[in-house]
């Protein structure tokens, strides 16, 4: 599961399927074969799947031979201990090529704290798995006129637990508006442009020789996605309920290649 070309990461365009709670084992299997021979012809674009910890190992086992790469959608910053129904990145390593960390629906519906989100991207970082770092503001907090101050404060929190800049290719950031994510309703190209552009200046002025690629998360869809891509500084997607529909999903990764073929990449 590594990716198709030579050409350094932070370069290349991705899309990541976020599969939340759905799906049994056998049904994510088939899912994640599906969307292995679906993508098969994407060169030029980096694509995750994040099935349920019940699926991981079966994944992996389905995903063998082929580029896609397997996500983990949470993880927990301690190695071990008495943390029942957790997942260490200790566990993961080996299996995972990535996790996902501070995902809206962990910060709001469980609670998650900005300076937990931190301890679990070093965590991720410490045993060699990349991550992929959910940011992004509420319906109230958009209106108030505070999305750059929210992302600011959510990426900050995650900079506080670093003793340095992590290397370029190892974290993506997902910028998702909250009031995008499950609604139907979708940020605007010009809208997620504007903050995904802030989001690598803000990260820029902390580490001066280059940010992540940065996605955008938030009702993506097959219609939707090129118009995403075309922006200057969207570097791909994270995607809910469309990534389980294996030719859906396929469609947003091909705009994506489009997309990269048009920046250049290789």
């Amino acid at each position: 599961m590594t990716p198709g070309s030579e050409r350094p990461a932070a370069s290349r365009l991705m899309v990541a399927g976020n599969w939340k709670m759905n799906t049994t084992v056998e049904e994510g299997v088939a899912l994640a074969r599906a969307v292995a021979t679906t993508v098969s012809t994407a060169a030029r674009v980096d694509v995750a799947v994040l099935p349920p910890f019940t699926h991981l190992w079966a994944v992996h086992a389905a995903l063998q031979g082929s580029d896609v790469r397997l996500g983990a959608q949470d993880v927990y910053w301690k190695d071990s201990g008495a943390f029942t129904g957790e997942i260490s990145a200790a566990m993961l390593a080996g299996w995972c090529d990535l996790t996902l960390v501070g995902h809206s629906e962990r910060r709001h519906i469980f609670g998650e704290r900005d300076d937990e989100v931190g301890r679990k991207f070093v965590a991720s970082l410490a045993h060699g798995l990349g991550v992929i770092l959910a940011v992004g503001e509420t319906s109230d907090e958009r209106d108030e006129g505070n999305t750059f101050d929210v992302v600011d404060r959510q990426l900050d929190a995650v900079f506080a637990e670093l003793a340095g800049p992590p290397a370029v290719d190892a974290w993506v950031i997902a910028y998702e508006p909250v009031w995008a994510i499950g609604t139907g309703r979708t940020a605007t190209p010009e809208q997620a442009q504007e903050v995904v552009a802030h989001i690598k200046q803000h990260v820029r002025s902390r580490f001066p020789d280059g940010s992540p690629r940065v996605l955008y998360g938030g009702s993506v869809t097959a219609a939707n996605a090129a118009s995403l891509f075309a922006q200057a500084d969207i570097d791909g997607a994270l995607v809910g309920g469309v990534s389980l529909r294996a030719e859906e999903f396929g469609v947003i990764v091909a705009a994506a290649e489009a997309a990269a073929g048009s920046r250049g990449a290789a």
